[in-house]
């Protein structure tokens, strides 16, 4: 067993592949996962994933897996594939499971995105093995990432669901302030930005218009841009914007928002980790409107 530094100052490029390398001797990185867990290293207190040869992953006997690509690092390439384990498979000593989302808080941002990743790859496999159309077993075609139908030849790729995300300002006499509410799902005293899943035939500022108007009752104007993130919950790509305040007052979508307020910079409450862009949102608002501020996050 050996272990992969996981600094991000060692990884310069990640290149995507679909097609594993023909030598399959040397350790290779392994995002493993077992039912909603990723498989981790037990050897340190952070999480770490280990580099395993292909000897040791055939007797952890993975129903399904997957070549993702390779990581170019300052000490050569790093070659990484994912695969699902049945979810009451026993792991072999020195190993166990951590959650995704706990994993993501700690990792550093290539690893972060190496994880997300994996997990998008594994669960498409996994919920596709069977074609949607006429239930015929699916298969994987060699050279590109999709699982094709052979009777009636629909072809599934891994599916991404957009989501909108948005942080909505408001100017007060003495300040702006930003809008977070918090969701039923939330713990008492956490908050986040809206967010909310793209409907068919919708556009990107018309989602954003909804989603705000329906979860808090307020109309928004000048949406910009932001950034965007994949995030495998359970398999989004989140389109990040910012909005300004434009009239009305909260009215609150009583099934999923429990509470909204307009927060100062100085003022925020519990708050996302920095690997959500929920939290770039957030991050950016108190970098122009802080002085300073320091912020508490989940």
């Amino acid at each position: 067993m050996s272990f992969i530094n996981q600094s991000p100052e060692q990884a310069a490029e990640f290149v995507p592949g679909v097609r594993a390398p023909a030598e399959n001797a040397a350790p290779a990185m392994w995002f493993l996962f077992r039912g909603d867990e990723l498989v981790i290293a037990n050897a340190n207190q952070s999480p770490l994933l280990v580099s395993l040869d292909h000897g040791e992953i055939a007797n952890m006997a993975p129903l399904r897996q997957h070549y993702l690509g390779r990581l170019q690092t300052d000490s050569g390439t790093v070659h990484c594939f994912c695969g699902e384990l049945d979810a009451g498979r026993v792991l072999p000593e020195g190993y166990g499971g951590i959650g995704l989302r706990q994993y993501l808080a700690s990792a550093g941002a290539t690893m972060a995105q190496l994880a997300i990743r994996a997990r998008q790859v594994v669960y498409w496999d996994r919920d596709h093995q069977y074609c949607g159309r006429c239930g015929t077993p699916t298969e994987l075609l060699p050279d590109e990432r999709v699982r094709s139908c052979p009777q009636c030849g629909l072809s599934n790729y891994p599916r991404l669901s957009p989501a909108i995300i948005i942080a909505v300002t408001r100017r007060f006499a003495a300040e702006t302030r930003i809008l977070l509410a918090r969701n039923h799902r939330f713990p008492a005293g956490r908050y986040s930005v809206i967010a909310g899943f793209v409907e068919p035939g919708e556009t990107l500022e018309e989602c954003a218009h909804r989603e705000v108007l329906e979860e808090v009752g307020i109309q928004i104007r000048n949406i910009r841009y932001f950034g965007s993130q994949p995030w495998p919950f359970p398999h989004s790509l989140m389109i990040g914007f910012t909005a300004e305040y434009a009239g009305g007052e909260f009215v609150l979508e009583e099934g999923e928002i429990a509470d909204a307020q307009w927060f100062a910079a100085g003022e925020l409450p519990l708050v996302p980790p920095k690997i959500s862009i929920a939290r770039q949102l957030i991050d950016a608002f108190v970098t122009q409107n802080g002085h300073g501020s320091s912020i508490r996050e989940w």
